[in-house]
């Protein structure tokens, strides 16, 4: 049941994406992946919601010349510090911006993994396995206790 409501949530979102009126890639992932990653378990606690707005500013996008209102759809969770757990689905408006989105996100995660290398040592391997991807106009950044629970719901969707 919770699988079904997920995947209705992520088709609401890319139903969303089609009426919006703007030129727009078709988007593989959407902000519904992220609550599938969540009732599949991958995470070890309780991840923060962030807002897009804050998003935008954590994972440094500005500084890569990209416009927070190129953003179509956001949907970013956090740990509040306890491990480096996190993900983030943007779905941009088009394929180059997400292109650019992903090359924030790698320098992001090799910072994650410089700032935490004497502070938090036992999340290095979750950081060194985080997975970054782009299909379309979409990117997705998941950095999470258990891997194989987010390959299983990236290869359920396709």
């Amino acid at each position: 049941m919770k699988r079904f409501l997920a995947l209705c949530l992520m088709l609401c979102s890319l139903c969303g994406l089609c009426s919006c009126g703007k030129s727009v890639d078709t988007a593989a992932y959407t902000t519904g992946l992220l609550e599938m990653v969540k009732e599949a378990n991958a995470f070890s606690e309780e991840l923060e919601t962030l807002d897009q707005e804050t998003a935008f500013m954590v994972y440094r996008f500005a500084d890569y010349g990209l416009e927070q209102e190129s953003v179509l759809n956001c949907a970013a969770v956090r740990s509040s510090g306890a491990t480096c757990e996190e993900g983030v689905v943007l779905v941009w408006e088009k394929a180059e911006q997400a292109e650019q989105a992903l090359g924030a996100l790698q320098n992001y995660v090799e910072g994650q993994i410089e700032a935490n290398e004497s502070y938090r040592p036992n999340e290095i391997p979750k950081l060194e396995n985080v997975m970054l991807k782009q299909l379309n106009n979409s990117v997705v950044m998941i950095v999470a206790a258990d891997m194989d629970a987010v390959s299983k719901v990236i290869s359920s969707i396709g």
